[in-house]
């Protein structure tokens, strides 16, 4: 990192149905009145995550406060409810925004505004199509970095050939250790054949995710938590970063001018990979997403 290292105070929330998330939040605190920098983090992410620190970084450099709300099962520790975290979780979203939002105002914090990073950067912008015009009591704006818009579309492309090989044996490593707990916590949820038999995101979905957050199968799942048809609702300043190149999101799958409202706008640079957006020769490369999105979503409290 550029600075001395990240330090966290973590607090712990009660969920409205009886589970909880935790919340890591930049320590020092920010001064009074100072904005608040929120990253929703990517698949099996944290706030330990490369981006999460960099973002920290960015937005302690700048004298903002900054938290990491981390999804479902994501902190360290496995949770209660029989389910976890998924692309289109719009309303957990909404409810962890609007509870940061409330702290702000308590504390006598500035404006918040939210980046999310891949799948947290789909939900992110899922929640803003959802909550139109009543976003802007929450954020001033919000950023999407390398977020798979079309689920469908990067659900295949991270099954497919390298990426089966590397990314998808690496995520599953983690998520069926996790899928193995909450069979542990809750008996019978589902198949501990059909667990052990997946080889794929998307035959992980289709037994896991999709049935224990009310989706029918897989390709339900990906369809009604895609981002991409809900752009055009999104009634706050919203920017979506995707490279072209992004071995997990298909160029050929990402929203055009004309799939998107006037409040959206596209970076689509030719090059960046997925999460990647180094400028410079190694080894003297540097990591500019922050830099760029951070600078866009503060241009946009003016």
């Amino acid at each position: 990192m550029a600075g001395a290292p990240i330090t966290y105070r973590r607090e712990r929330w009660d969920t409205p149905d009886g589970d909880f998330i935790d919340v890591d939040l930049l320590d020092p605190a920010a001064p009074p009145g100072a904005p608040l920098l929120v990253l929703l983090h990517g698949l099996e992410g944290s706030s330990r995550s490369h981006y999460a620190e960099a973002f920290a970084d960015w937005a302690r450099a700048r004298g903002m406060g900054f938290a990491v709300p981390h999804f479902r099962g994501c902190s360290g520790e496995i949770n209660r409810a029989p389910r976890a975290y998924h692309c289109g979780d719009h309303a957990e979203v909404g409810w962890m925004l609007r509870r940061l939002r409330a702290r702000q105002q308590t504390t006598g914090g500035g404006d918040l505004v939210a980046v999310g990073i891949s799948l947290g950067g789909n939900a992110l912008l899922r929640w803003a199509g959802e909550a139109g015009a009543s976003a802007a009591d929450t954020v001033r704006a919000v950023a999407a970095v390398s977020a798979p818009l079309d689920m469908a579309a990067g659900g295949q492309a991270i099954g497919e050939g390298v990426n089966r090989q590397i990314y998808t044996r690496m995520f599953l490593r983690t998520m069926k250790a996790k899928a193995r707990a909450k069979l542990a916590q809750y008996p019978g949820l589902f198949s501990a054949e059909r667990l052990r038999a997946a080889r794929d995101l998307r035959a992980f979905d289709d037994l896991f995710t999709a049935p224990l957050h009310g989706f029918s199968g897989v390709e339900d799942y990906w369809r009604r938590g895609s981002a991409k048809p809900h752009l055009p609702r999104i009634r706050v300043p919203a920017l979506a970063l995707n490279a072209r190149n992004d071995p997990f999101v298909p160029a050929t799958s990402l929203p055009r001018p004309g799939d998107v409202g006037r409040h959206v706008t596209l970076w689509q640079p030719s090059h960046g990979g997925h999460v990647g957006f180094a400028q410079g020769r190694p080894p003297g490369q540097v990591f500019w997403l922050p830099q760029a999105v951070g600078s866009w979503l503060l241009a946009q409290i003016g």
